[in-house]
């Protein structure tokens, strides 16, 4: 069996229709592809999902579509973090009622706590639910970073079971990897930098480009879990163009407008997110010509 967590996580996106609504059909045949393709779980209601921009009610509700769609053939690790603990808690409760298998939590963002207020921040949450926590260490983002010292203690607390490591750093992913517990899963947030950290002990990724290539993102991992690194050189060279142009601009708006390109969704955002410059779109379709995925899509 495998590892929970461990593999290709997809960072799934939100789909929304012309009029702004949350388009459930769409995150249905969504989550079906992916499932379909071989991801390992799937990663809802987080950055890529534009969370801020959701409603609680529009969040559990694409939770339990998901959960439904799954019926058990994947782990649902959902999204809820933010910068008040309390408020996290009472997510992440509801959120278990409706079947998660476990909780992606980002770090406080903006009010930037001391690395005692993380290790107090997560501590809480963990007390509050038997389910697993992966820490998102986003420093980007969030304007705070989880430092190897605080990761090392938060991995002592039982149902803290890993990290999206996502700070970009890696001399800091290499110090993660060899001094947190061998069963303390540390995974990828960036998807270019997937194999560097798996050569030096990560378990996989939780994915932006997924999204898009699950099967060919899974294909990578998979020859990465195996040693074959050759392999997964392979995959890689083939597709970091595409993971490279998913971030022309913030993300999720280059993921969202290159799925729409594929046929997958409708080119729609919630506000601040915008859609892609006209420059912008025409890298976006250029790499996805390049990569043909753009055969039989509706364009």
């Amino acid at each position: 069996m495998r590892t929970p967590f461990t593999g290709v996580g997809t960072a799934l996106v939100t789909p929304f229709t012309r009029s702004g609504a949350l388009d459930e059909a769409a995150v249905r045949r969504l989550g079906r592809r992916q499932i379909d393709a071989g991801v390992h779980f799937l990663c809802p209601c987080g950055t890529t999902g534009e969370n801020p921009t959701l409603t609680a009610a529009e969040r559990l509700r694409m939770i339990e579509i998901l959960v439904d769609e799954a019926g058990g053939q994947v782990p649902i690790l959902a999204g809820a973090g933010g910068y008040n603990t309390a408020e996290v808690i009472h997510v992440a409760g509801d959120m278990q009622k409706r079947g998660v298998s476990g909780f992606l939590s980002v770090t406080p963002y903006y009010n930037k706590p001391t690395p005692e207020g993380l290790y107090q921040h997560y501590r809480a949450i963990a007390e509050s639910t038997p389910l697993p926590i992966i820490v998102y260490n986003v420093p980007g983002r969030t304007g705070v970073n989880v430092d190897v010292a605080t990761l090392v203690r938060l991995a002592q607390i039982p149902n803290i079971v890993g990290v999206k490591e996502a700070s970009g750093n890696v001399s800091q992913m290499c110090d993660i990897c060899r001094a947190v517990p061998s069963d303390f899963i540390v995974l990828s947030g960036d998807d270019a930098l997937t194999l560097p950290l798996m050569a030096v002990g990560g378990r996989g990724i939780i994915s932006v480009a997924s999204n898009e290539i699950p099967a060919e993102m899974v294909q990578m991992v998979e020859a990465a879990e195996r040693n074959d690194f050759a392999a997964a050189r392979q995959v890689h060279g083939r597709i970091l163009p595409l993971m490279q142009i998913n971030f022309v601009e913030a993300n999720p708006i280059p993921v969202k407008a290159a799925m729409a390109a594929m046929g997958l969704l409708e080119d729609a955002y919630r506000l601040p997110m915008v859609p892609p410059s006209q420059v912008s779109r025409e890298k976006i379709v250029g790499v996805l010509k390049e990569m043909r995925l753009l055969k039989g899509a509706l364009v």
